[in-house]
C-alpha cells in the first residue's frame, strides 16, 4: 500500500546525510567502488556472503561518476525498507483486511530498528524487502497451488539468500505456517521442490562463506538477555509501546488456526516472527553467528500481529457499538457502518502516529553521527587538520586503514609506512601489509609518525596475532614516545615522535622540535602513558 511506503520513505530521507559512514559501509563504499574482477578476486578470500550486494552497489555507485556520498551509499535501503512497508501492508490487506495491512504496514515504517538499518549502507535492508516479498508469494502459491506460482516463489527467495545466506532461515517460518494451516500433501509437494531448489543454489555460497568464518570471530553466544533485547527491538523499545503491542500481539493470536487448508495472517506472522531468530540462537550456541541485523527480515511479522490483535479490539468495539445503536429507539432508516469502520481505522492510524512521537527522540538519537560504532567521517577530517603532506601514517590494526579507504582525499600526499599492495590489487578489504623486517626498516627512517589505532588496541595487555601488527606496536613502544593525541568514538589518533639526544637536558625531544608550528589545524596535546 502506497501510504506507509510513504511514510517509511520519509522515515528514512530524515537526517539521511548524517555525516560519516561507520565501518562497515566503509566496507560497502570501497569494494562497490572496484572494477567486477576485483569484487570477484575478493569474494574468493572474504565477504562472500555480500558479493551479490557489492555487485549492485558496483551498479548504483557507478550512475554517479563523481564521488558519491553516504546519502547515494544508503539510497537504495532506503528504498528497500519503503518496499518492505508496503509488502507488509499488502500481507495484512489479503490475509486479514485493508486496515489491518495500512496498520501493520504503518507501525513497520516507525520501528526504530527498521529505521536504523534502512540509513545503513548494508544489505540487511535489501533482505528483508526480498524475504517479505517471498513471504507475500508464498502465500498466493499456496491459494493457487501452481507450478509457475511456487517457481517464483523459489526465484525471489533465492536471489534473496544470495543477498544473504541467513535468510535460507525463512524457510523454517514457510513450514510452519503450512503446518499451522494443516495443508495438503500436494501443498508441501510444491513448496518442498522449490525450498529444495533455493537450498542446492545456495550451497556454493555456504561453502565458500564456511571457509570465510573467521570474519565473524568476534560473536558471542545469544542468551535470554538477547532474545528479550530482540523482543523489544521488534514491538518498541520503550515501555509504554512495548507493553501496548506485547498485548495486541498476543491478543492477534486468537485465531492461529483457521480452516483445515487456511492460511491465516496469524499463522504467517507468528511462525516469521519467532523460528528464525529462534533458529540462529539455537545454532549459535554451537557456534556463534547471531546479530540482530542477520534476521531483521523476521520483523515483519511483529507489526502484523500487532495489528491483528488492534483489529480484534476493533471488532469488539463495533460490536458493542451495534449493540447500543440495537436497544436504542428505533430509527427510519438503518444506519451504514461505513462511518464507523473508518472511525475505527482512523482511531488505528492515530495509535500509531502516538506510537511515532513517543518513539522520535530515539529516532533522532540514531541520526546523530556518533550513534553508529565509530565515524570515519570524523577521523579523516581529523587527518585533514593536523597531518601536513609527506607525513607517514600508520594504522593499527590494518582494518583502521578504512577511514583512508572511504575518505581518501583527507589522507592525500600522507605515506602509509606499512602498506605493500593496496586492496583492490591484492584482493583484500584493507590491502597486504610488508613483513615485520621491511616495516622496521621503513620505520627506521622517520623521526615521528602518525598513528590511526582502534582503541582496543590501546588496552594493556593488546597482543596482535600477526607479526606486522606485532612489530607496529613494538617499533611505537620501544622507539617512539607519545607527543600528541586525539580520541574520535572508538579510533585514536597518536603522534609519535623519536627521542634524539642533542645533550642530556633535550633527551626525549626532536633536534628541532618546533612543536609550536600549526600543522594545519588545532591539536590536543596529551601525556599519555606509552602503550
Amino acid at each position: 500500500m502506497a501510504a506507509p511506503a510513504a511514510v517509511m520513505l520519509a522515515v528514512g530521507f530524515w537526517g539521511l546525510h548524517r555525516g560519516g559512514m561507520w565501518r562497515d559501509e566503509a566496507v560497502t563504499y570501497q569494494v562497490a567502488r572496484r572494477t567486477v574482477p576485483q569484487i570477484w578476486r575478493l569474494l574468493h578470500g572474504v565477504d562472500a556472503v555480500h558479493g551479490l550486494y557489492y555487485l549492485l552497489m558496483h551498479v548504483v555507485l557507478a550512475a554517479d561518476p563523481g564521488h558519491p556520498g553516504e546519502v547515494v551509499l544508503r539510497l537504495p535501503s532506503v528504498c528497500a525498507a519503503a518496499v518492505t512497508a508496503g509488502l507488509v501492508a499488502a500481507l495484512g490487506s489479503r490475509l486479514a483486511r485493508p486496515r489491518v495491512g495500512l496498520w501493520a504496514g504503518l507501525l513497520y515504517a516507525v520501528t526504530p530498528l527498521v529505521g536504523h538499518y534502512a540509513q545503513e549502507g548494508r544489505s540487511y535492508a535489501l533482505v528483508a524487502a526480498g524475504a517479505t516479498g517471498a513471504t507475500l508469494l508464498f502465500v498466493r502459491a499456496v491459494r493457487e497451488e501452481g507450478r509457475r506460482a511456487w517457481c517464483r516463489y523459489g526465484v525471489v527467495l533465492g536471489v534473496t539468500c544470495w543477498l544473504h545466506e541467513f535468510a535460507v532461515l525463512l524457510l523454517l517460518a514457510h513450514a510452519g505456517t503450512l503446518a499451522l494451516a494443516r495443508s495438503s500433501g500436494r501443498v508441501w509437494r510444491g513448496w518442498g521442490c522449490a525450498a529444495g531448489g533455493v537450498v542446492l543454489s545456495l550451497l556454493p555460497m555456504v561453502v565458500v562463506s564456511h571457509g570465510q568464518s573467521a570474519q565473524v570471530a568476534w560473536l558471542r553466544e545469544p542468551d535470554v538477555e538477547t532474545a528479550q533485547e530482540l523482543l523489544r527491538q521488534y514491538l518498541g523499545p520503550t515501555d509504554r509501546v512495548y507493553w501496548a503491542c506485547l498485548a495486541l500481539g498476543l491478543l492477534g493470536l486468537t485465531r492461529l488456526v483457521g480452516r483445515r487448508g487456511e492460511v491465516t495472517l496469524a499463522a504467517v506472522a507468528l511462525p516469521l516472527a519467532v523460528l528464525p531468530p529462534v533458529a540462529l540462537m539455537l545454532a549459535s550456541q554451537l557456534t556463534p553467528l547471531y546479530v540482530d541485523r542477520y534476521v531483521l527480515y523476521a520483523l515483519a511479522g511483529g507489526p502484523l500481529l500487532v495489528a491483528l490483535g488492534a483489529d480484534r479490539v476493533a471488532g469488539m468495539l463495533s460490536r458493542l457499538w451495534s449493540h447500543g445503536t440495537a436497544t436504542a429507539p428505533r430509527s427510519p432508516a438503518p444506519r451504514s457502518t461505513a462511518p464507523r469502520s473508518t472511525a475505527l481505522t482512523l482511531a488505528g492510524v492515530l495509535a500509531v502516529v502516538l506510537a511515532f512521537t513517543h518513539q522520535v527522540p530515539l529516532l533522532r538519537a540514531d541520526r546523530v553521527p556518533g550513534n553508529r560504532a565509530d565515524n570515519l567521517g570524523a577521523v579523516a577530517a581529523a587527518v585533514a587538520r593536523v597531518l601536513r603532506p609527506g607525513d607517514p601514517v600508520l594504522f593499527l590494526p590494518a582494518h583502521a586503514r578504512g577511514a583512508e579507504l572511504a575518505y581518501p582525499a583527507d589522507f592525500t600526499s600522507t605515506r602509509d609506512v606499512a602498506l605493500a599492495e593496496p586492496g583492490p590489487v591484492s584482493g583484500t578489504l584493507y590491502g597486504r601489509e610488508v613483513g615485520a623486517g621491511t616495516l622496521r626498516r621503513r620505520l627506521a627512517g622517520v623521526d615521528e609518525v602518525w598513528a590511526v589505532m582502534e582503541k582496543h588496541a590501546l588496552v594493556s595487555g593488546y597482543r596482535p596475532r600477526l607479526a606486522t601488527e606485532r612489530a607496529k606496536w613494538a617499533v611505537l613502544n620501544q622507539e617512539f614516545v607519545l607527543r600528541e593525541e586525539m580520541v574520535i568514538d572508538r579510533v585514536a589518533l597518536r603522534l609519535y615522535v623519536r627521542p634524539i639526544r642533542v645533550g642530556s637536558e633535550e633527551s626525549g625531544l626532536r633536534a628541532s622540535g618546533d612543536w609550536s608550528r600549526p600543522r594545519g589545524g588545532s591539536r590536543t596535546s596529551t601525556t599519555a602513558p606509552r602503550p
